[in-house]
C-alpha cells in the first residue's frame, strides 16, 4: 500500500469517518443510509484496491469491509490494512454471509474486530459501529494510560513501605498515603493497623502468602483489597523481600505498593465484554465452557454429579422474522431473567475450589441457554428444575403491544453417567434437546445411548445427501392441479422425492429438514426449479396442454440474492414461458421485508402463490401490497371442511378473501367427494388432493393427463 502523508481533521466536532468496502452497489447505498442517518460520515470504495487506496488518503476511523470480493478478498485487504499501522491499529468490521467458524476464525486472524453476518440489521448498524469504536478507542485510551504509568513510575518510584518484624513497627513512604487513600488518617504503625486495612474476604489469601514468605523464604508478590477508613475499597500490588537472620528468623521484610484500582476496574470491564453477553448479562459460551470444565473437574474430585441442561427456544425465529429483531431481543431479555429466576439458589452452581464463583445460567448465543446444576442426587431432581424452567417459560410477555407465548425444549445430561469432560457433556445435552423438539416442543427429554445412535444416523443421512445431488438420485413426482367444473388439469406442483441407494424412496419429510439445517437446500432446491421447468416444456412439447408447473421455495432459498437469476437460467435453458412456473410461497416469508424480492421475481412473468394460507401470521397488508397470483387453503382446513364447522368458516373466509383481491384460490388436500363439492359450492374452483392422484412421476402424470378429465376418473373409482 503506497505511504502518504495524512492530513488528520483536528476538529473534534467533526463526525467520525467510516470506510465501506463492498463490491455490491446495493449494500454500499444501504450502508451509507444507514450510517448517516446516524451522524457517520461515510465513503466507499467499490473494491480492496480502492479500499486500501482510500485508506491510504482518509485514514478513517473505522473500515467495514465485505468478505467475499473479486480479486482480493476481504482477509487480504484486512491484513494489508493492519500492516498500514500497527501501532494505532483502525477497527475493522467485516460484513460476512459465511456463518461457519472457519470463516470467522480467519477474519480474526486477518486482524479482524469484529464480524456482521448478512443480511444487515440495518437499523443497528450504526449502533455496532459506535460501539466499536468506543470500544477500541477505550482500549487504546487504557493502553496509552499504561504507558503514562510506566514513566511515571520510572520517574517518581513506588510507594515503599517497610516492617520491622522483631519491634513490629510499620514505616512508610509519604506516597503511599494518597496512593492508598488514607490522607488525613492516622498511618498504620504495627502489623495490626496494617492488617486492619486488608478486605476481610482478602484476609486468608495474604494470611496465606506472609507465612510462606516469613517461614519458607517465598517472595511476596500478590494483588488484593483494602478498605480504607472512610470505607473505600482499594486494589494493590504488594511486593515483598524478607530479610532473616543467620539462625533463620525473620527480622525485617521491605517492599513496594501500587494502587491498581482503576486497572482492575478496566479489566473487569474488559471481561465483562470478552466473557459476557452484552444482551442478557449472561455468562457468554467461552465462558460458559470454561466454567463447566471447572465444575466437571470439582465434581470428579467431590464424587459429586452435575446436571447440564440445553435449552433451545421454540418458533424463536418465526418471532424474530416477523415482528423484528428489536422485539426478539427484548424477548430474549425477557427470557434470560426468568431463566435466572427460575433456577433457585439451592439448584446453582457455587464456588469453585480456587473461589471463583461459577455461575449457573449462560447463553451460549441466538436463542439457545444453559443451566448447570452440581451436587445433584438423582437425575429427577434436574427433572424438577426442567419442569419449573418450562412452566416460567410458558407464561407470555408482552412487548411493544404484541403478547408472545414461547416455549422451550430442553436437553438434559448427567454427568459423570453421559459424559465426563465438558464436550461430551455438552454434545450429548444437545442431542437430547432436539430430541425433546421431535416429541412436539415445550418437553424436556434426558440423553440416552439411543440418542446417540440417531445422531450418528443423522450425520450418515447429511452426508449421503452431500453426494446424492451429484449421483442424480433425486426425482420430482407431480401432483395434479384440477378446475373443479370440467376436472381438467390446470396445473401440476412439483414434489421432491429422494431415490436413496439403501433406504429407497424417500419422501421429504425424512431429509428436508437436515437440507435446511446444513443449507443444502439452497442448491437442491436450485436443481429443483431447473428439473420442474425442463419437465414442464417437455409436457408441451409432447401436445399436453399448457399449464402452470409449481415449485415450492423455502425460506432459505428465499433470502438468497440470486434467486431471480436462478430461476431466469432454468426458464431460458428450457425455453419455458415466464408465466408457465408458479412459486409457492409462505406467509413468513413475504412478512421478511421482500417486496423487492417479489417484484424482481414478478419481472420474469412467473406466478407467485402463498401456501399453507391462514397457518401463519396473516395480513391483509402484505396481500394488498405484494403482487401474488393465488392462495392456497392449508390441508388442516380442508380435512372435514364439510363436517367441521370451524373449518368450513376459515375454508369460506378464505375463498371470500381471494375473490374480493380477484385472486385465484386453491385448496389442498382434498380427499373426500364431500369435500369436494363443500368448496366447489362455495366458489373454490381449483383444488388437489388424493381425490383425484396422488403424487405421481411424470410418466405415469402424462398418461392419466391424456385420458380426459380427472373428475370422471375419481366417480368411476
Amino acid at each position: 500500500m503506497p505511504r502518504r502523508a495524512l492530513v488528520v481533521n483536528m476538529n473534534l466536532d467533526a463526525p467520525d469517518t467510516v470506510l465501506v468496502i463492498d463490491d455490491d452497489p446495493a449494500i454500499r447505498l444501504l450502508s451509507r443510509t444507514a450510517l448517516e442517518q446516524d451522524g457517520f460520515q461515510v465513503i466507499e470504495a467499490p473494491d480492496g484496491e480502492a479500499g486500501l487506496q482510500l485508506f491510504a488518503e482518509v485514514l478513517p476511523d473505522i473500515v467495514l469491509l465485505d468478505v467475499m470480493m473479486p480479486g482480493k478478498d476481504g482477509f487480504l485487504i484486512c491484513d494489508e490494512l493492519r500492516s498500514f499501522n500497527p501501532q494505532s491499529p483502525v477497527p475493522v468490521l467485516m460484513m460476512t454471509g459465511l456463518d461457519d467458524v472457519d470463516s470467522i476464525n480467519r477474519a480474526y486472524q486477518a486482524g479482524a474486530t469484529d464480524f456482521v453476518t448478512k443480511p444487515i440489521n440495518w437499523p443497528v448498524l450504526g449502533h455496532r459501529v459506535r460501539y466499536i469504536l468506543r470500544s477500541s478507542r477505550a482500549l487504546a485510551d487504557l493502553a496509552e494510560s499504561q504507558r503514562s504509568l510506566a514513566e511515571a513510575q520510572r520517574l517518581a518510584g513506588l510507594s515503599s513501605w517497610e516492617w520491622d518484624i522483631e519491634t513490629d513497627t510499620m514505616r512508610w513512604s509519604k506516597e503511599i498515603y494518597h496512593s492508598l487513600g488514607i490522607e488525613g488518617y492516622d498511618p498504620p504503625t504495627t502489623s495490626i493497623t496494617f492488617w486492619n486495612l486488608v478486605h476481610p474476604d482478602d484476609q486468608n489469601l495474604v494470611r496465606k502468602h506472609l507465612v510462606a514468605a516469613l517461614k519458607h523464604q517465598k517472595p511476596f508478590d500478590l494483588d488484593y483489597r483494602i478498605v480504607s477508613p472512610n470505607g473505600e475499597v482499594q486494589s494493590i500490588h504488594a511486593q515483598a523481600r524478607t530479610f532473616f537472620r543467620a539462625d533463620g528468623r525473620a527480622m525485617r521484610m521491605r517492599g513496594t505498593i501500587q494502587n491498581i484500582t482503576e486497572r482492575k476496574r478496566t479489566e473487569e470491564q474488559i471481561r465483562q465484554l470478552a466473557f459476557y453477553d452484552t444482551l442478557t448479562g449472561l455468562p457468554n459460551r467461552f465462558l460458559f465452557k470454561e466454567q463447566l470444565e471447572l465444575a466437571l473437574q470439582q465434581a470428579e474430585r467431590d464424587g459429586t454429579m452435575i446436571a447440564l441442561l440445553f435449552l433451545d427456544l421454540d418458533n424463536f425465529k418465526r418471532i424474530n422474522d416477523t415482528l423484528g429483531h428489536r422485539i426478539g431481543d427484548q424477548l430474549l431479555e425477557q427470557v434470560a431473567k426468568r431463566l435466572f429466576a427460575s433456577v433457585r439458589s439451592e439448584d446453582r452452581v457455587h464456588r469453585s475450589e480456587s473461589g471463583e464463583l461459577l455461575q449457573a445460567v449462560a447463553r451460549l448465543g441466538g436463542d439457545e441457554f444453559t443451566v448447570m446444576i452440581n451436587h445433584i442426587d438423582q437425575p429427577e431432581d434436574a427433572a424438577r428444575v426442567a419442569q419449573r424452567i418450562l412452566h416460567t417459560l410458558a407464561q407470555s410477555s408482552t412487548i411493544e403491544g404484541h403478547e408472545l407465548f414461547v416455549s422451550t425444549s430442553i436437553g438434559i445430561a448427567i454427568s459423570p453417567h453421559d459424559g465426563a469432560d465438558m464436550h461430551t457433556l455438552l454434545k450429548n445435552a444437545d442431542i437430547a434437546m432436539y430430541h425433546a423438539k421431535a416429541q412436539g416442543r415445550g418437553h424436556y427429554q434426558f440423553y440416552d445411548f439411543s440418542m446417540n445412535a440417531t445422531a450418528l444416523e443423522r450425520l450418515e443421512l447429511e452426508s449421503d445427501i452431500r453426494r446424492a445431488l451429484d449421483r442424480d438420485e433425486f426425482v420430482l413426482y407431480y401432483q395434479p392441479r384440477i378446475d373443479g367444473a370440467s376436472g381438467n388439469v390446470v396445473g401440476n406442483e412439483a414434489l421432491l422425492r429422494w431415490r436413496h441407494p439403501v433406504k429407497g424412496l424417500l419422501a421429504p419429510a425424512e431429509f428436508i429438514g437436515l437440507m435446511e439445517e446444513t443449507g443444502l437446500i439452497v442448491p437442491i432446491g436450485a436443481w429443483v426449479i431447473k428439473e420442474a421447468c425442463r419437465q414442464n416444456k417437455v409436457w408441451q412439447d409432447a401436445g399436453l396442454p399448457p399449464v402452470p408447473v409449481s415449485v415450492n421455495i423455502s425460506s432459505l432459498q428465499f433470502r438468497q440474492r440470486d434467486l431471480a437469476d436462478v430461476i431466469e437460467q432454468a426458464l431460458a435453458a428450457s425455453e419455458l414461458e415466464g408465466k408457465h412456473l408458479e412459486l409457492e410461497v409462505t406467509e413468513s416469508m413475504l412478512m421478511q421485508d421482500s417486496e423487492s424480492t417479489v417484484r424482481e421475481l414478478k419481472q420474469l412473468g412467473i406466478l407467485i402463490s402463498i401456501d399453507d394460507f391462514g397457518t401463519g401470521f396473516s395480513s391483509l397488508n402484505y396481500l394488498k401490497r405484494f403482487p401474488v397470483d393465488a392462495l392456497k387453503i392449508d390441508r388442516s382446513f380442508v380435512s372435514r371442511v364439510d363436517t367441521d364447522r370451524d373449518n368450513a368458516a376459515i375454508a369460506k373466509a378464505i375463498i371470500a378473501l381471494g375473490r374480493s383481491l380477484d385472486l385465484s384460490v386453491v385448496a389442498e388436500g382434498v380427499e373426500t367427494s364431500n369435500e369436494r363439492h363443500f368448496l366447489f359450492e362455495n366458489g373454490c374452483l381449483e383444488m388437489q388432493g388424493f381425490l383425484f392422484s396422488k403424487p405421481i412421476e411424470p410418466e405415469a402424470l402424462a398418461l392419466l393427463w391424456r385420458n380426459g378429465s380427472l373428475l370422471t376418473a375419481y366417480e368411476n373409482g
